[in-house]
């Protein structure tokens, strides 16, 4: 019997304050997850002192609602700084977000002279040939390349990865025969 009224206060309480602890979470965390989370976990400090709170509505229970949520979200938050400050190396070049476009730019400007970009891109098929030249010549995005070849786009993006791939072992074989000749 006492289990049932424990488990009704419990649903009143999440019913009520669910969302605005949820709020009051984000707040802090600016994260959707972490404040999912500080809310689940707000409500298994609550659950632990069910007892202890009398009539769901009152001033009090509100009170006591906002001090839980918030005492953990920012118990949260500060564990994510010390997580942060343990994982992360400070370089400037994590800042800058690679793009495929950049990679596939770089391994065409490294071409020497003796190679062109017809000979690099001479074992690839033709559709593949197609792909990287309108991605990193035409610059057009993987849907519009999709709707040019008369593809899906996530093929489309595929394909450019597995050719990216391919040219960049072709590059490195070429490069090794040249300083092995070379010696």
């Amino acid at each position: 019997m006492a289990a049932n009224k424990d488990q009704e206060k419990l649903d009143q309480l999440y019913a009520l304050y669910e969302q605005p602890m949820y709020r009051i979470a984000y707040a802090i965390l600016h994260h959707t997850e972490q404040a999912e989370d500080a809310v689940s976990d707000a409500f298994l400090r609550i659950m632990k002192n069910l007892k202890k709170i009398g009539n769901v509505q009152s001033e009090k229970t509100k009170h006591y609602i906002v001090c839980i949520i918030r005492s953990t979200a920012i118990n949260q938050y500060r564990q994510n700084q010390r997580d942060s400050e343990r994982y992360t190396v400070w370089d400037d070049r994590i800042l800058q977000v690679p793009s495929q476009k950049d990679d596939m730019e770089q391994l065409l400007a490294n071409i020497t002279e003796e190679e062109t970009i017809a000979e690099l891109l001479e074992p690839l098929n033709e559709t593949d040939r197609q792909i990287i030249l309108m991605r990193c010549e035409e610059e057009l995005s993987f849907r519009e390349i999709a709707e040019r070849l008369s593809i899906q786009e996530a093929a489309a993006r595929k394909r450019f990865e597995r050719a990216k791939k391919a040219l960049q072992k072709k590059k490195g074989d070429i490069c090794y025969e040249t300083r092995l000749f070379s010696v």
